[in-house]
């Protein structure tokens, strides 16, 4: 006869957390978001890897690529590059991270000198940049002829087949830095020069980067990105159970931080494989994390099998169609609920600590602040990142709005049948994700800092100076349907419902 679950399982939104006693010192700014990503054992002071905020990107194709990478290493926390690409390609964006230097900014907007103003005001519709580099062939690294900025041109008062060439401002009447220029030496060029752009040429002359005067004061007021022992970037990767042996190998000789197993359902002798790859071919010095599971036995199975972290959700993302088409999984709070409970109990047996990660069902910023009260240790989202200017699905405009493009890996689009492959066909048999859009909301270092200041609020309300004091202190209640509704704006109009402002 079939097991059933005593009670129903919950979704992050059916629970709220009650205010506990807050003392003087319990403000944001004494409020620390550092959390641990890979395993330890008791007497470790920390794990081999840890975050200076709770946040990862998922392992898709819409969502991680280099450049968000490094766009939330700055803020402290780490992208899974997708995984359905070829193994080459994934191992190259590894290494563009742990080259990137910090400050330094790879040209993503160029034109040739022979294009039009049309196409550069196509190009800032595209990007949302107003500073374009004109090289010989338009391309990031071509030999660099000048600039176009805001301050070239009228769009008014030129016409739009006006050639670059003649608006652009020349290199000649540019202050450059060559390549091997420290960031402070470059910065201070900046200011001395009151600059806000600095080209930084090799000695052909080729664009390698630029410095920008507005990521200084940024980097000033945000200090928390995250570095390895060199200096170099954080960044993760995601690896299927089917080319293995010849993926880790690639990624690892790139340099990656942290792998992860990524797959619809980890509770699988495919993922113990991999497991065991990885602890005969680099015993503990690769670290890797598998999943996904939604309860205690899917828990020990992985953490037995030598994980270092486990993810957790089923069917709970916003693109994601695997409970409707194939009726698997659990509501995402329940699910990561007693996976904590499964995680303190092995801790408390073995005295290792093996770290959760909450995949999927985050609709709001303060559902990461309960998943953490909850027991995870960080938190994995995909339509979140997919929405900033530094995701890789394009911005497009949809009944008047821009959005952009966002599409889950057990889409059509992705194609990614290794990730729900179950030992048949190597094909997508059918879809568990869809194509979708969602509205674009600009830069990610914005959205990511309003995020962590609620959730820094909130630990305060709760009396919590560190995520594990939270996770101590918490105290939780189940809400009603009703009590949803009254949580909201309720019984009055909204202005913006009736055109008055």
């Amino acid at each position: 006869m079939a097991f059933y679950f005593d009670a129903p399982s919950h979704t992050f939104s059916e629970y709220l957390l009650v205010p506990g006693y807050s003392s003087a010192e319990c403000v944001p700014d004494n409020v620390t978001l550092k959390t641990t990503v890979t395993r330890y054992r008791v007497g470790e002071e920390a794990s081999a890897v840890t975050m200076n905020s709770p946040l990862v990107s998922a392992v898709m194709q819409s969502v991680s690529d280099d450049k968000m990478a490094v766009a939330l290493a700055k803020e402290g926390g780490i992208a899974f590059l997708f995984g359905s690409q070829p193994i080459e390609s994934q191992a190259e964006m590894v290494r563009r991270v742990k080259s990137h230097k910090a400050g330094f900014v790879s040209s993503e907007s160029n034109v040739r000198p022979d294009q039009t103003m049309a196409d550069v005001l196509a190009l800032k519709e595209k990007t949302g940049h107003s500073t374009v580099a004109v090289t010989h062939d338009g391309t990031a690294s071509g030999k660099f002829q000048g600039l176009v900025t805001s301050w070239d041109y009228r769009p008014s008062r030129l016409d739009p087949q006006t050639p670059v060439s003649e608006f652009m401002t020349p290199l000649a009447k540019l202050i450059h830095a060559k390549e091997g220029v420290t960031l402070k030496e470059a910065n201070d060029i900046i200011w001395d020069n009151k600059l806000n752009t600095l080209p930084v040429l090799d000695t052909k002359g080729r664009l390698v980067s630029f410095v920008f005067r507005k990521d200084y004061d940024r980097h000033k007021a945000n200090p928390q990105e995250l570095l390895d022992a060199d200096k170099s970037y954080v960044v993760g990767a995601g690896i299927n159970t089917i080319d293995y042996k010849e993926r880790i190998p690639a990624l690892v000789e790139a340099g990656v931080d942290v792998l992860c197993i990524d797959s619809s359902e980890g509770y699988t002798e495919w993922q113990k494989m991999v497991l065991d790859f990885v602890r005969a071919e680099y015993g503990e010095d690769v670290k890797i994390g598998a999943g996904n599971v939604v309860d205690r036995d899917g828990f020990r199975f992985l953490a037995e099998a030598g994980a270092d972290f486990i993810k957790v959700g089923i069917g709970g993302g916003a693109i994601c169609i695997t409970r409707e088409a194939k009726g698997i999984g659990r509501g995402q709070a329940t699910a990561v609920i007693e996976v904590a409970k499964a995680r303190d109990q092995y801790f408390k047996e073995t005295g290792i600590y093996v770290p959760i990660c909450s995949d999927g069902g985050i609709v709001h910023d303060h559902h990461v602040t309960l998943a953490l009260a909850m027991g995870a240790d960080f938190c994995m989202l995909g339509r979140y990142f997919a929405r900033f200017d530094e995701s890789p699905g394009r911005r497009v405009m949809v009944n008047g709005s821009y959005m952009k493009e966002y599409w889950g890996e057990g889409s059509n689009r992705a194609r990614n049948w290794q990730r729900y492959d179950s030992g048949g066909d190597k094909k997508l048999s059918f879809e568990e994700g869809v194509d979708s859009y969602v509205p674009y909301a600009g830069s990610l270092a914005d959205n990511v800092a309003l995020t962590l200041a609620k959730m820094r609020s909130t630990m305060c309300n709760c009396g919590a100076l560190t995520i594990r004091e939270l996770q101590e202190k918490a105290r939780l209640t189940l809400v009603s349907s009703v009590s949803i509704v009254e949580g909201g704006a309720h019984d009055v109009v909204l202005k913006d419902q009736t055109g008055q402002n």
